[in-house]
């Protein structure tokens, strides 16, 4: 039973992992992708480690395996925002139809893309 258990975690991880894949090359600026791939593939590899921990035989492999997944959650998010930041403040340029929300001019002007087919 610990095997379908596990089978389908590791399956529904993988799923995810494919669309965080795929948002990484249909996106159409570099805050998307990025946002694509820190919460796809952080939900994917948190799904594959619950899965890789069910299977495991003793608790040396699982206590790695959740240090793996530990390491995993709190680096992505910090990652994610490094990446944000350097984008914005280089001039990155915003998709041309991503919204704003009010008062974000005090981060400094966003600059849009020429059209919608530009690919960073």
């Amino acid at each position: 039973m610990s095997e379908w258990i596990a089978s389908g975690l590791i399956l529904t991880g993988s799923t995810f992992i494919l669309i965080a894949a795929i948002g990484l090359v249909k996106m159409r600026d570099v805050y998307l992708r990025m946002h694509a791939a820190t919460k796809t593939g952080s939900l994917g590899l948190g799904l594959i480690c619950s899965g890789a921990i069910v299977l495991a035989d003793n608790w040396t492999a699982r206590v790695e395996i959740g240090l793996i997944l530990v390491f995993m959650l709190v680096t992505a998010p910090i990652g994610a925002h490094l990446i944000g930041r350097a984008a914005f403040r280089a001039g990155v340029p915003f998709s041309s139809r991503t919204q704003f929300d009010a008062g974000c001019e005090g981060f400094g002007s966003p600059r849009r893309a020429n059209s919608d087919d530009q690919q960073a």
